[in-house]
């Protein structure tokens, strides 16, 4: 059975306030974008006691050992609860960028539970999933739902909201720059807006940018010049609204559908035009 597990971009993306934990309450919206990894997985049998899976990843390079992978942790972190879950081998094709932004190993591990449910008839209801997908982290159970949310805390407490973006297109820019998260939350002062994120996109998307912003902007900004540069030439290029997504360093413009685009970036650039 193949799927295909789409990412996300951030709209809007304030830092609220660090928790005694640790972590930091955060509000965005999430929303759903139509650039896709393929993920396979088939039943494998094997004979013997001794098990690991076979994962075979094409496309875009992922770092790392493949037992770290995300996919691989959600089929075993389902076989604890399940024992009966077959042996399985996985093939992913990576198109989404790693590290980007864009949430694409959040998507490819909630994909992976999803499907295994569905394949296996385990009987997960959602609320389920999402509880497998929230120890995997937290981004992924937005991908259980997959749909525009309004998302608090560290990005697990979610609510629809009514946004449908598919009257503009996309253009998704990504440098190659890879952000570390975990330091780009410490360079955060937090504070509380004073109009929530949900409130402002509810107005036109012509008013978000005097309104809409990404915490991670002002520091990574400094930083990375080059991040600027995109942003710059994305609105010098007609652009709606343009923002980074996530802590980045993806940086994604929104145009009317009738634009003609012309943009110039480095051929290392990531750079893909997407119509809903």
């Amino acid at each position: 059975m193949i799927v295909f597990p789409n990412c996300k971009i951030n709209i809007g993306l304030r830092i609220l306030r660090k928790r005694s934990d640790g972590y930091h309450d955060l509000e965005t919206i999430f929303y759903p974008i139509p650039l896709t990894d393929v993920l396979e997985i088939t039943e494998y049998k094997r004979p013997g006691h001794t098990y690991s899976i076979p994962f075979a990843i094409s496309g875009q390079t992922i770092e790392g050992d493949i037992s770290n992978n995300l996919c691989v942790k959600a089929y075993k972190l389902l076989k604890k609860d399940f024992p009966q879950l077959p042996h399985i081998q996985m093939h992913l094709h990576k198109t989404i960028p790693t590290g980007a932004g864009l949430g694409g190993g959040s998507t490819d591990a909630a994909f992976t539970l999803k499907l295994l449910n569905e394949k296996f008839g385990l009987g997960l209801t959602t609320p389920q999933l999402i509880s497998y997908a929230l120890q995997l982290g937290s981004d992924c159970p937005f991908f259980i739902i997959n749909k525009p949310c309004y998302a608090t805390g560290t990005g697990e407490i979610m609510e629809p909201v009514n946004l449908d973006l598919s009257a503009y297109k996309l253009v998704i820019v990504y440098p190659g720059i890879h952000i570390n998260t975990g330091q780009a939350f410490l360079q955060i002062t937090p504070s509380v807006p004073e109009k929530p994120v949900k409130e402002i996109i509810m107005n036109k998307v012509e008013r978000w940018k005097d309104e809409l912003y990404n915490d991670f902007e002002k520091r990574i900004f400094k930083k990375h010049p080059e991040i600027v540069d995109i942003k710059d030439q994305l609105y010098v290029a007609g652009g709606i609204y343009a923002s980074m997504s996530g802590s980045g360093s993806t940086v994604y413009g929104i145009f009317s559908k009738e634009t003609k685009l012309q943009l110039s970036f480095p051929p290392h650039y990531f750079v893909r035009e997407l119509v809903s």
